[in-house]
């Protein structure tokens, strides 16, 4: 008796997906966005890790999407308008859902609540971040040299 296996298709690289089939544009697309999505959580991380993660992505990719699950979701709030307040990146999106979840401890379906905001890099943003990168620099120059001035004075 002979027993026959079929392997899974493998997927399509990005460079193959734009010629190729809807599905695969779609898995192509859904590769690119996941590049500059941080999924937050409320447990895992401080605050100021996704803060400066979503930075880092903005000025990588132009924009990020922050997600999150159930009670994470005041955490990406948080994250959201601390970048806008600073002048860092502007809102582009926002999207709320809800998510069924099979829930361990019951073993049944339990519906949560998600959230997805994506912002884009503000006009400001490139000069935000050189003032904020030299700022530390030139002010310990600052006092290095009052320092100097004073011990010889």
């Amino acid at each position: 008796m002979a027993v026959e296996t079929v392997a899974p298709a493998p997927l399509p690289t990005p460079a193959t997906a734009p010629t190729g089939t809807p599905t695969e544009i779609s898995v192509a697309a859904q590769a690119q966005q996941k590049k500059n999505r941080i999924q937050v959580s409320n447990t895992k991380k401080p605050l100021f890790f996704y803060v400066n993660l979503a930075k880092r992505y903005i000025q990588q990719h132009n924009e990020v999407e922050l997600s999150a699950l159930g009670m994470a979701i005041t955490t990406v709030v948080t994250i959201a308008e601390i970048l806008k307040n600073t002048g860092l990146a502007t809102e582009k999106k926002v999207l709320t859902s809800t998510v069924g979840m099979k829930d361990e401890n019951k073993g049944r379906l339990v519906q949560k609540a998600k959230i997805e905001i994506v912002l884009g890099k503000s006009e400001k943003f490139d000069s935000l971040m050189l003032a904020a990168n030299t700022t530390p620099e030139e002010d310990s120059k600052d006092k290095d040299e009052e320092t100097l001035r004073s011990s010889n004075a």
